[in-house]
């Protein structure tokens, strides 16, 4: 027994020895991927099966040496990584990660800080009630919002509308996280057409249900249309959740939020902005009016590793009444030991106890960045977007199907001699990912298969757009040329 206990402890002991050389290791790993991205294979299709067989197998019975782990994982996953930091990525509204803020979290993952209370980490619960002021300030919000941060922009969703749930079932006289949903008041909720799908995961979670929604018409650009949102609210004789967009996730339009606001608080209404990247047009003065009436908005759900390029997992849920948030999130326990002091213990604003300390990240992007550096990002990614419209445009054979306001951009391809426009379209997406010099995704827009450009990355560069317009042409013609062949 005592020979057990004591080569366990040799073992031990020697793996902390080794901390310091295996961090440097996975650095290393870490910064040969990311000083690679502007030469590897943007995103190729990638055999399951190979990847599974690669890096899986039986659990070995005895531990493996760490170094060799770490080795090996780099080598095995390195097939089946997306270059989804580097500066050609294009879909799905996917930043890349400032250098600052990888390092800083990093730091968080090294630290190992518990964000959920004051007490287990004072740093973490300080970190983020910075980043609330700095973001306050910077997105133009009342000081009084308060701050929670979740994973991503489904939970930012989740706790905006849990706080909006808890405010107008209140003023029905009814607690809805004592006494539940059973027998409660009606709430009915309010979306447009094009609410994102994270808005309906949201109201699922929170037993509102995902079909028990009054759905608003949209104009051509997917903006909500006030008229027919005031018409909607007269009929309805329940509280009311209205839900807005900042930033349609194709289109990249703005519902009209202050006409929203002013028809939704007449009635006594919560209002909710989706704002997942859109918000991030408030900090740049050539853009600011977009998000016009932003600030009147009862909760806002953003996502921080869009348009902030932090790491994944990061969002933002802003909520205007305090006690609402507070109530809807908030738990305890006796074992807490949690006081009512000054102290922000991050717990209350989130639906997690044991959270990673996040703040961190944002805290660094923040601050290495600046308000004019933030600024100029979101310039520069919107004049990008706009300059890869301009090329593709000059091809006879390419629609450009939006309005090009912010950072996306909808294409569509047309087939020679006529054809299925959809079909043609979605061999030039295929032909493109298969390519590998940048990535851009598919969806469908009002009934119309389309290619979905999002540009988001603080990388990104004019060269970067040149290089992937060529790609994305050469693609269209080989698609083009193939067609004609066959005819």
């Amino acid at each position: 027994m005592n020979h057990v206990t004591t080569t366990a402890e040799a073992h031990r002991d020697n793996r902390h020895a080794n901390t310091r050389e295996l961090l440097r290791a996975a650095c290393d790993a870490a910064a040969t991927f990311l000083e690679g991205l502007k030469d590897r294979p943007v995103g190729r299709p990638v055999d399951y099966s190979a990847l599974l067989a690669k890096m899986g197998g039986s659990l070995p019975l005895e531990g493996e040496d760490e170094f060799q782990v770490i080795r090996q994982l780099s080598e095995n996953a390195h097939p089946g990584l997306v270059a989804t930091p580097g500066p050609r990525y294009y879909g799905f509204v996917v930043g890349g990660s400032m250098p600052a803020a990888v390092a800083a979290d990093w730091l968080a993952t090294a630290w190992d800080q518990n964000g959920a209370l004051y007490v287990l980490s004072p740093a973490a619960a300080v970190a983020e009630e910075v980043a609330r002021r700095w973001l306050i300030e910077l997105l133009g919000l009342p000081q009084e919002m308060s701050l929670g941060f979740v994973t991503g922009a489904t939970m930012a969703n989740f706790t905006s509308l849990a706080s909006a749930r808890h405010a107008l079932l209140k003023s029905v006289g009814w607690n809805v996280e004592e006494q539940g949903l059973f027998a409660a008041p009606p709430i009915t909720v309010v979306t447009s057409e094009e609410s994102h799908i994270s808005i309906f995961a949201a109201l699922q979670m929170l037993g509102l249900g995902r079909e028990r929604v009054v759905r608003i018409a949209t104009d051509e650009q997917g903006r909500m249309r006030p008229d027919k949102l005031n018409a909607a609210l007269v009929t309805i004789n329940t509280p009311i959740l209205v839900c807005a967009q900042a930033g349609n996730v194709n289109t990249g339009a703005f519902d009209p939020l202050p006409e929203i606001a002013a028809v939704v608080h007449e009635r006594g209404g919560w209002l909710h902005v989706d704002g997942a990247f859109g918000v991030w047009a408030a900090v740049s003065p050539n853009l600011h009016t977009l998000t016009n009436g932003l600030h009147l908005a009862d909760s806002i759900a953003v996502d921080g590793h869009k348009w902030l390029n932090v790491p994944y997992d990061c969002g933002l849920a802003f909520i205007r009444d305090r006690e609402a948030h507070h109530a809807a999130m908030t738990l305890n326990a006796p074992y807490y030991g949690s006081e009512a002091t000054i102290a922000r213990d991050n717990h209350n604003w989130v639906p997690e106890a044991s959270r990673r300390a996040r703040g961190f990240a944002v805290y660094a992007a923040l601050r290495s960045l600046g308000q004019n550096g933030i600024a100029a990002m979101v310039d520069r990614c919107c004049l990008l977007a706009r300059r890869m419209v301009e090329q593709l445009a000059k091809d006879p054979g390419v629609e450009i199907l939006n309005e090009v306001v912010l950072n996306q951009v909808l294409v569509r391809f047309s087939p020679p001699s006529g054809g299925h426009s959809d079909a043609f379209t979605a061999e030039v997406i295929r032909r493109i990912q298969q390519d590998g010099t940048c990535w851009a995704g598919s969806t469908v827009w009002h009934g119309m298969h389309a290619m979905r450009i999002s540009v988001s990355n603080w990388s990104t560069r004019e060269a970067d757009i040149d290089v992937s317009t060529e790609a994305i042409l050469r693609c269209a013609h080989a698609a083009r040329e193939t067609t004609l062949s066959k005819i």
